[in-house]
């Protein structure tokens, strides 16, 4: 793969750093992106399915508040070529968390077609930042006061876009499930920016995930730790798979513990 130096014109002086094949300029799949949303949309019972905006893209989200008012919220986002109400990782957590003491809201984020690999992704990462930018928007409109990032997988990649370009001053905190996943011989083109990340982390990966994701555990508990965050953690799950297959209770647990002993809410 080479690395390719795309100028924007409409933003002078700002240089994008594209990893892709050649000639060749990838957008995200749109029309897999409402085959997804129709799909789901009307099987939606917890929580309220919306349409948030981003540059003119209309884009599924949903928002579903605590069991008691709150004005707390996790902010969810997908791995790779999901949809916000996946059935791993962030269907449980979106509907869980709202039991302990918080709002959540869970957000569609760029696909592509269902064979495309990571390298495949990457230049349609910017393509995320929008996104988020109206999901936090969307949120503080809720009276939501604090706000925590939570992120899966190829997610995470895209978390961290928003984050190497904007910092951390919009959120409260930041959960990374998973970070570090990639494809075979597809290494990350660049370190997370955690130095960026001037909030509590919590770190959480499974026994049995991927390679890249175990491989750099260490690299990134000592990125973490050097931000001097004291709630910051990392948690492996013993039984835990890359998408957490028959977790869902120990994750919940997990990450709902962590946020309520870092955020103080009982």
């Amino acid at each position: 793969m080479k690395k390719l130096l795309l100028r924007c014109r409409c933003m002078p002086f700002v240089v994008l750093l594209v990893y892709s094949v050649p000639g060749l300029l990838v957008a995200a799949d749109l029309e897999r992106e409402k085959r997804l949303s129709d799909q789901i949309v009307d099987a939606i019972f917890d929580g309220d399915p919306l349409f948030l905006n981003a540059e003119g893209h209309e884009f599924l989200s949903i928002y579903m508040q605590a069991a008691e008012s709150s004005n707390r919220a996790v902010l969810l986002i997908h791995g790779r070529g999901y949809h916000p109400d996946w059935e791993n990782v962030t269907r449980p957590l979106r509907i869980g968390l709202t039991e302990h003491g918080w709002n959540t809201l869970s957000i569609q984020m760029p696909v592509l077609s269902k064979e495309s690999k990571f390298y495949d992704y990457v230049p349609i990462f910017p393509e995320a930042l929008p996104r988020i930018d109206a999901a936090l928007a969307y949120l503080k409109a809720q009276g939501n006061d604090q706000v925590v990032m939570l992120a899966h997988s190829c997610g995470v990649h895209m978390a961290m876009a928003w984050i190497r370009a904007n910092g951390s001053e919009a959120i409260d905190g930041f959960v990374g499930i998973g970070m570090g996943a990639t494809d075979y011989k597809q290494p990350m083109p660049e370190p997370f920016p955690f130095a960026r990340l001037q909030v509590p982390v919590l770190d959480v990966y499974g026994a049995l995930d991927y390679p890249a994701v175990l491989h750099g555990a260490d690299g990134r508990w000592k990125a973490v730790k050097k931000q001097g965050q004291p709630a910051s953690r990392q948690i492996m799950l013993q039984d835990g798979d890359h998408y957490m297959r028959e977790q869902d209770a120990v994750l919940l647990k997990t990450v709902a513990g962590w946020l309520n002993d870092s955020f103080g809410v009982r």
